[in-house]
């Protein structure tokens, strides 16, 4: 049986309960987030909760709240947390982010669903995690906007790119800043992280990152640059 644990550098991640495992999109958040300064941060939908564990790692928030509509996921995430050296800041619950009510938040983060047009996953739990039957761009972004602290918030998320366009047409906060991720630097744009705020932007911080050179399965420096502080083989 393979081993479902899931080590990084100052914690480690059991992921047989959540529906949804570790992927290169939510570490990549995780890294990228300006998380310093935050005093109360959201991960919506939390799945394992390796998002809410690396703000945690690298910010002094006083309160982090994953939360999931999966129970199994917030069973998982709870337990991770537990375990971690941050277990008095991190706390999971199960709710969907429609119907939470906390207070205000200065940072909220997730990993949504996204697939929009494809065809469900055969397990009901996939299905929630990965689509966005339970919940639409337009529900994701009313719910951010009555979370956000309304003088500082911020909402940082990653989608494919296709996705992001779609999220960025329909929002109300104001883009700070924007990632747009490719697998190799002469392949397409995959994934776009985006930073947005309750305050108007005077400008957009426009960046671009390459997870593999050009040959083999190597990674470039800057993906290495990125996660370093987590990542055992970095």
């Amino acid at each position: 049986m393979r081993n479902s644990r899931f080590f990084f550098k100052q914690f480690a991640v059991e992921q047989s309960g959540a529906a949804m495992k570790i992927g290169t999109d939510g570490v990549l958040l995780g890294a990228w987030v300006v998380a310093s300064g935050a005093e109360r941060v959201l991960d919506i939908g939390t799945g394992t909760g390796v998002i809410a564990l690396m703000v945690a790692q690298r910010c002094a928030a006083k309160s982090i709240v994953g939360i999931d509509i999966e129970q199994g996921a917030v069973e998982c995430a709870a337990e991770n947390f537990k375990a971690s050296p941050w277990s008095d800041r991190l706390s999971a619950e199960h709710s969907s982010v429609q119907e939470y009510c906390g207070a205000e938040f200065d940072l909220v983060v997730t990993n949504p669903p996204y697939f929009t047009d494809s065809l469900l996953c055969p397990e009901a739990n996939r299905t929630t995690a990965r689509h966005t039957t339970s919940l639409s761009f337009e529900e994701l972004d009313s719910a951010v906007c009555r979370l956000l602290d309304s003088r500082v918030g911020r909402f940082a998320l990653i989608l494919p790119t296709e996705q992001m366009e779609r999220y960025l047409a329909l929002t109300r906060l104001s883009l700070v800043r924007r990632c747009d991720i490719r697998s190799r630097a002469n392949s397409e744009v995959i994934r776009t992280m985006a930073e947005l705020s309750v305050v108007p932007a005077e400008s957009v911080e426009l960046q671009s990152l390459v997870i593999y050179q050009d040959q083999g399965r190597e990674y470039t420096a800057q993906y290495r640059e990125l996660t370093k502080d987590f990542y055992l083989k970095f």
